[in-house]
């Protein structure tokens, strides 16, 4: 109990307050909005929290990252158009229900189904962080290491089809986090005698420019869409009513959603794929799906939404991230010197439970302001594209330009927005370069401070923790070598 006072006086606070009403509303609004989401949001808000008390910074970046989704089933439902990517799912049964006449009801039921994932699964680890504190302490450098390169290679192979190119992608951000001074010997490493090379190259500056500026260039290259969008009749207050009438499907896809958030490089799209096809198998009415079921959408929006609070678990337990939005948060931590990890959870486990507090009023405030100002908000789906690449671009090199005031920073920015601006273009993976380079170094280092106590390689793994995640490890990669031999077979039997 004194945990759960000490939580809320952290988050009594006037400024704590604000960071989640802004972040809360900010959140909605960059979800509504086609073509932006919350990695390109956060990405610009970065600069900005670093200046900020940690809790404020993160409260920010978390009002961000579990708004966005409610935002982004407007535009999926109205248009058919995805405000951010994982909202995809819900066009396929909320812009049916739509065009029927029914988007009070598409969108009463995504709001109230996203209120119960998030909620769900923010209950939940509120009773599981006494676990986490017990087990933390038992990660060493070594497990520490080994939950790291599971986690690199369950992004790697979450993305089917692109697995080779995923792994070229983080060995590529694993072999750019090693530009600078090494982290032990502080000697040299990569940088051909060029003096802005020796501070390395900044994760915030990667990040701005893969997920900001490639992003500006998409918008300012695509044409503005003149929309017509229906001013929407009636409470939204029915959608609880007709979620209560589906408890297990909404219970089952929470409870997916909080699972695939704790696995690394797994996240939304996993959660809600499961959590679709589940209902769509169980329900006596699976030929109206993709047609306008309203279980499609209660699957999808619970799913997804259930997510966020639990990709937090194996950044704040281990320092891990299992995605992008948790990866840019962890930059967040290090510069305020709160390092996650075992001991965040021994000396500051009031912290914790303020962060987890936060997400629980976050999606109060999301869901009152929604109920209060939809129709106000489907506006912000009508801002034209152009303008907002321009709006992007600009906020990106102030950001950039802001953290060490160099125009050699806004030069390195500029590559690789081009190349995620290409990478985009091409359809590849983003995501695996940003984790290459914060995995890298969590490997790196852990890596380094094991090996002084590991004479063999059989000691690297000799306790029980490090050994379940060795044998994790091995058991992904057997399973992945499976399904790529079963495809091949399946392909040379098709072709011949």
């Amino acid at each position: 109990m004194d945990l759960l006072f000490s939580a809320i006086e952290i988050l009594s606070r006037w400024d704590v307050f604000l960071a989640l009403l802004t972040g809360s509303v900010g959140g909605v609004l960059i979800g509504a909005i086609p073509g932006v989401g919350p990695p390109v949001a956060i990405a610009i808000l970065l600069p900005a929290t670093f200046s900020m008390d940690p809790i404020v910074g993160l409260t920010v970046l978390l009002g961000v990252y579990g708004s966005s989704m409610y935002g982004g089933s407007i535009p999926a439902i109205l248009i058919n158009t995805p405000g951010t990517a994982v909202n995809a799912l819900t066009t396929y049964d909320g812009f049916p229900m739509t065009s029927r006449g029914e988007a009070r009801r598409a969108l009463s039921l995504a709001y109230s189904s996203s209120f119960f994932g998030g909620i769900f699964s923010i209950i939940c680890l509120i009773f599981f962080a006494p676990v986490l504190a017990k087990i933390a302490p038992l990660f060493g450098s070594r497990e520490i290491f080994l939950a790291a390169l599971l986690g690199l290679i369950l992004v790697i192979v979450a993305h089917r089809g692109q697995a080779l190119i995923a792994a070229a992608l983080a060995s590529l951000g694993m072999f750019i986090n090693t530009v600078g001074l090494e982290p032990v010997k502080y000697t040299k490493r990569y940088t051909f005698d060029q003096s802005f090379l020796a501070g390395g190259i900044d994760l915030i500056v990667v990040v701005l420019g893969l997920f900001a500026l490639s992003q500006a260039f998409i918008l300012l290259q695509g044409e503005d869409k003149k929309l017509h969008i229906p001013r929407l009749q009636g409470s939204f207050f029915q959608g609880f009513k007709e979620l209560s009438r589906h408890p297990r499907v909404a219970a089952v896809s929470a409870t997916l959603g909080v699972v695939m958030g704790m696995i690394p490089g797994v996240g939304e799209f996993t959660a809600q794929f499961l959590s679709y096809t589940y209902a769509q198998r169980t329900s006596k009415r699976s030929e109206e799906f993709g047609k306008g079921a309203p279980e499609g959408i209660i699957a999808a929006e619970t799913a997804n939404n259930a997510v966020p609070a639990a990709a937090m678990i194996p950044l704040l337990a281990l320092g891990i991230p299992g995605e992008a939005l948790t990866a840019m948060m962890l930059s967040v931590f290090y510069v305020h010197n709160v390092v996650p990890g075992p001991q965040l959870f021994q000396n500051r486990m009031d912290f914790v439970v303020a962060l987890y507090l936060s997400l629980l009023i976050l999606n109060v405030m999301v869901l009152v302001f929604l109920l209060i100002a939809t129709n106000q908000l489907i506006k912000v789906v009508k801002i034209p594209n152009r303008f907002l690449g321009v709006c992007v671009l600009t906020l990106s090199f102030v950001g950039v330009y802001s953290l060490r005031n160099s125009t050699t920073d806004c030069l390195i920015a500029a590559v690789f927005g081009l190349f995620g601006f290409i990478l985009k273009r091409l359809s590849l993976p983003i995501v695996p370069v940003l984790l290459g380079m914060v995995l890298g170094g969590i490997m790196e280092v852990k890596l380094r401070s094991a090996m002084a106590r590991v004479k063999t390689p059989f000691d690297f793994i000799d306790r029980p923790i490090a050994m379940a995640l060795f044998t994790l490890i091995i058991l992904v990669l057997l399973i992945h070598v499976r399904q790529l031999l079963k495809s091949r077979k399946e392909l040379r039997q098709k072709n011949g």
